[in-house]
């Protein structure tokens, strides 16, 4: 029988696990952590499921998820340009958000109910390459240091050496929904982003408040004050930001509620390097390694693309197997081919967007989007679509040719 082993249990690995535990395949996912583990931890994320992600779980049987309400259908914007700031895009199908401490040692559950085997160790590059000896094919979907290193950095998809935003991310209560239910997404230059994410978490619904602060600008300390220092004035501080530059977000904030779930535990302080690797890399014993989630490519979570590009690839991890299992340089040309065009234009549309100063034609979009519903609309969707989202943000010449095109969908008949 054919084994695959997969070096990680994150969302790429246990999605790439269960699809080919589908093809009854022996596939063994090696992580460092166990379930109990993962469910006690520190927040590691707040990832929103876009509605093409949750249909790749419902064919892989983890769709439903009873007991939980956590889904959203509308993006609520401040937009950081001009005089009128407000609006409102509309997704066809609605997406979620789980707490991921919830969600993967599920799937972790899932996967070894299905007859998947979880190793739990901590593996070495040496040690990831004895695997190769083990099984069929291996892939690594995880690790940072010497093993993403395996992986040469792409210099055409990755322009940023350093972090172009510093992130804080918590899960708080306290914070009234917006209605229509929906993410709220606040740019306001020169501090930077604000995610405020309706989401299902240990206590029920709750908000991820995802701050993307420029370097320098004002609202960093927000990742550099360290919350355990001083919860309080952290807490505080969280206050006067939403304030100064997050008014649609400050206005529904209960200040005697406003805590963080359960503390210390529900927030997460840092930055990561966006970067696109290569697909695979040959091993000196003639065999191959598969790139593999953020491994392959990591993209700030601004535009929530990091989550559901690892499940597109995954899945196209998956066909290629299902159809080929003669693992040579071929089968890695094909993997390749099969996922480059959505896993570039994720990479290339994050890296657009985090750009500072801001690319020309972002807050014109964001501007026209203020008046447009049929582009605002366009851009939500997008979201499920990023081939279609880099040919529309990609260039002031494609916004341009998209307010056109959308103005005229405004037009009266006959006018």
């Amino acid at each position: 029988m054919t084994s695959i082993g997969i070096v990680g249990a994150g969302v790429a690995g246990l999605h790439l696990g269960l699809h080919l535990r589908q093809q009854d395949l022996d596939v063994t996912i090696y992580t460092n952590r166990t379930a109990e583990q993962v469910a006690e931890g520190r927040v590691m994320n707040s990832v929103a499921h876009m509605s093409a992600t949750i249909e790749i779980e419902h064919e892989l049987g983890i769709g439903d998820w009873p007991g939980t309400d956590a889904e959203y259908s509308y993006h609520h914007h401040y937009n950081g340009w001009g005089d009128e700031r407000r609006f409102s895009g509309v997704f066809e199908k609605p997406a979620r958000i789980i707490d991921y401490r919830i969600y993967l040692p599920a799937l972790m559950a899932e996967f070894e109910s299905r007859g998947g085997d979880l190793v739990i160790r901590d593996l070495s590059v040496a040690e990831i390459e004895q695997l190769t000896e083990q099984h069929d094919l291996v892939v690594v979907s995880t690790g940072k240091g010497e093993i993403g290193a395996l992986f040469p950095r792409r210099q055409d998809k990755s322009p940023y050496t350093t972090p172009q935003r510093k992130l804080a991310v918590g899960f708080w209560k306290g914070v009234a929904p917006r209605e229509p239910r929906g993410v709220e997404i606040s740019v306001v230059p020169p501090a930077g982003e604000l995610l405020t994410l309706p989401m299902w978490s240990f206590s029920g619904p709750v908000h991820a408040l995802l701050f993307e602060s420029v370097a320098g600008g004002p609202q960093e300390a927000l990742t550099d004050q360290r919350y355990e220092e001083d919860p309080a004035a952290y807490r505080a501080l969280t206050l006067r930001v939403l304030e100064e530059f997050h008014p649609t977000v400050f206005e529904r904030v209960n200040p005697a509620e406003f805590e963080l779930q359960s503390g210390a535990r529900d927030i997460l302080q840092g930055a990561v390097t966006p970067v696109l690797r290569e697909d695979y890399v040959l091993l000196p014993n003639g065999r191959f390694l598969l790139a593999l989630g953020d491994v392959h490519m990591t993209v700030d979570p601004v535009q929530a693309q990091g989550a559901n590009s690892a499940t597109y690839s995954a899945k196209v991890v998956a066909d290629t197997i299902r159809d080929d299992k003669v693992f040579d340089e071929r089968f890695m040309k094909k993997v390749a081919r099969r996922r480059a065009e959505r896993l570039e234009a994720s990479n290339d549309w994050v890296n657009t967007m985090i750009q500072w100063p801001p690319a020309p034609q972002i807050p014109e979009l964001f501007t026209e989007m203020v008046h447009n519903r049929a582009l605002a609309d366009r851009y939500t969707e997008n979201f499920n679509y990023p081939i279609g989202q880099i040919d529309l943000v990609g260039s002031p010449e494609r916004v341009a040719a998209a307010v056109r095109e959308t103005s005229a969908l405004l037009e009266p008949a006959g006018s």
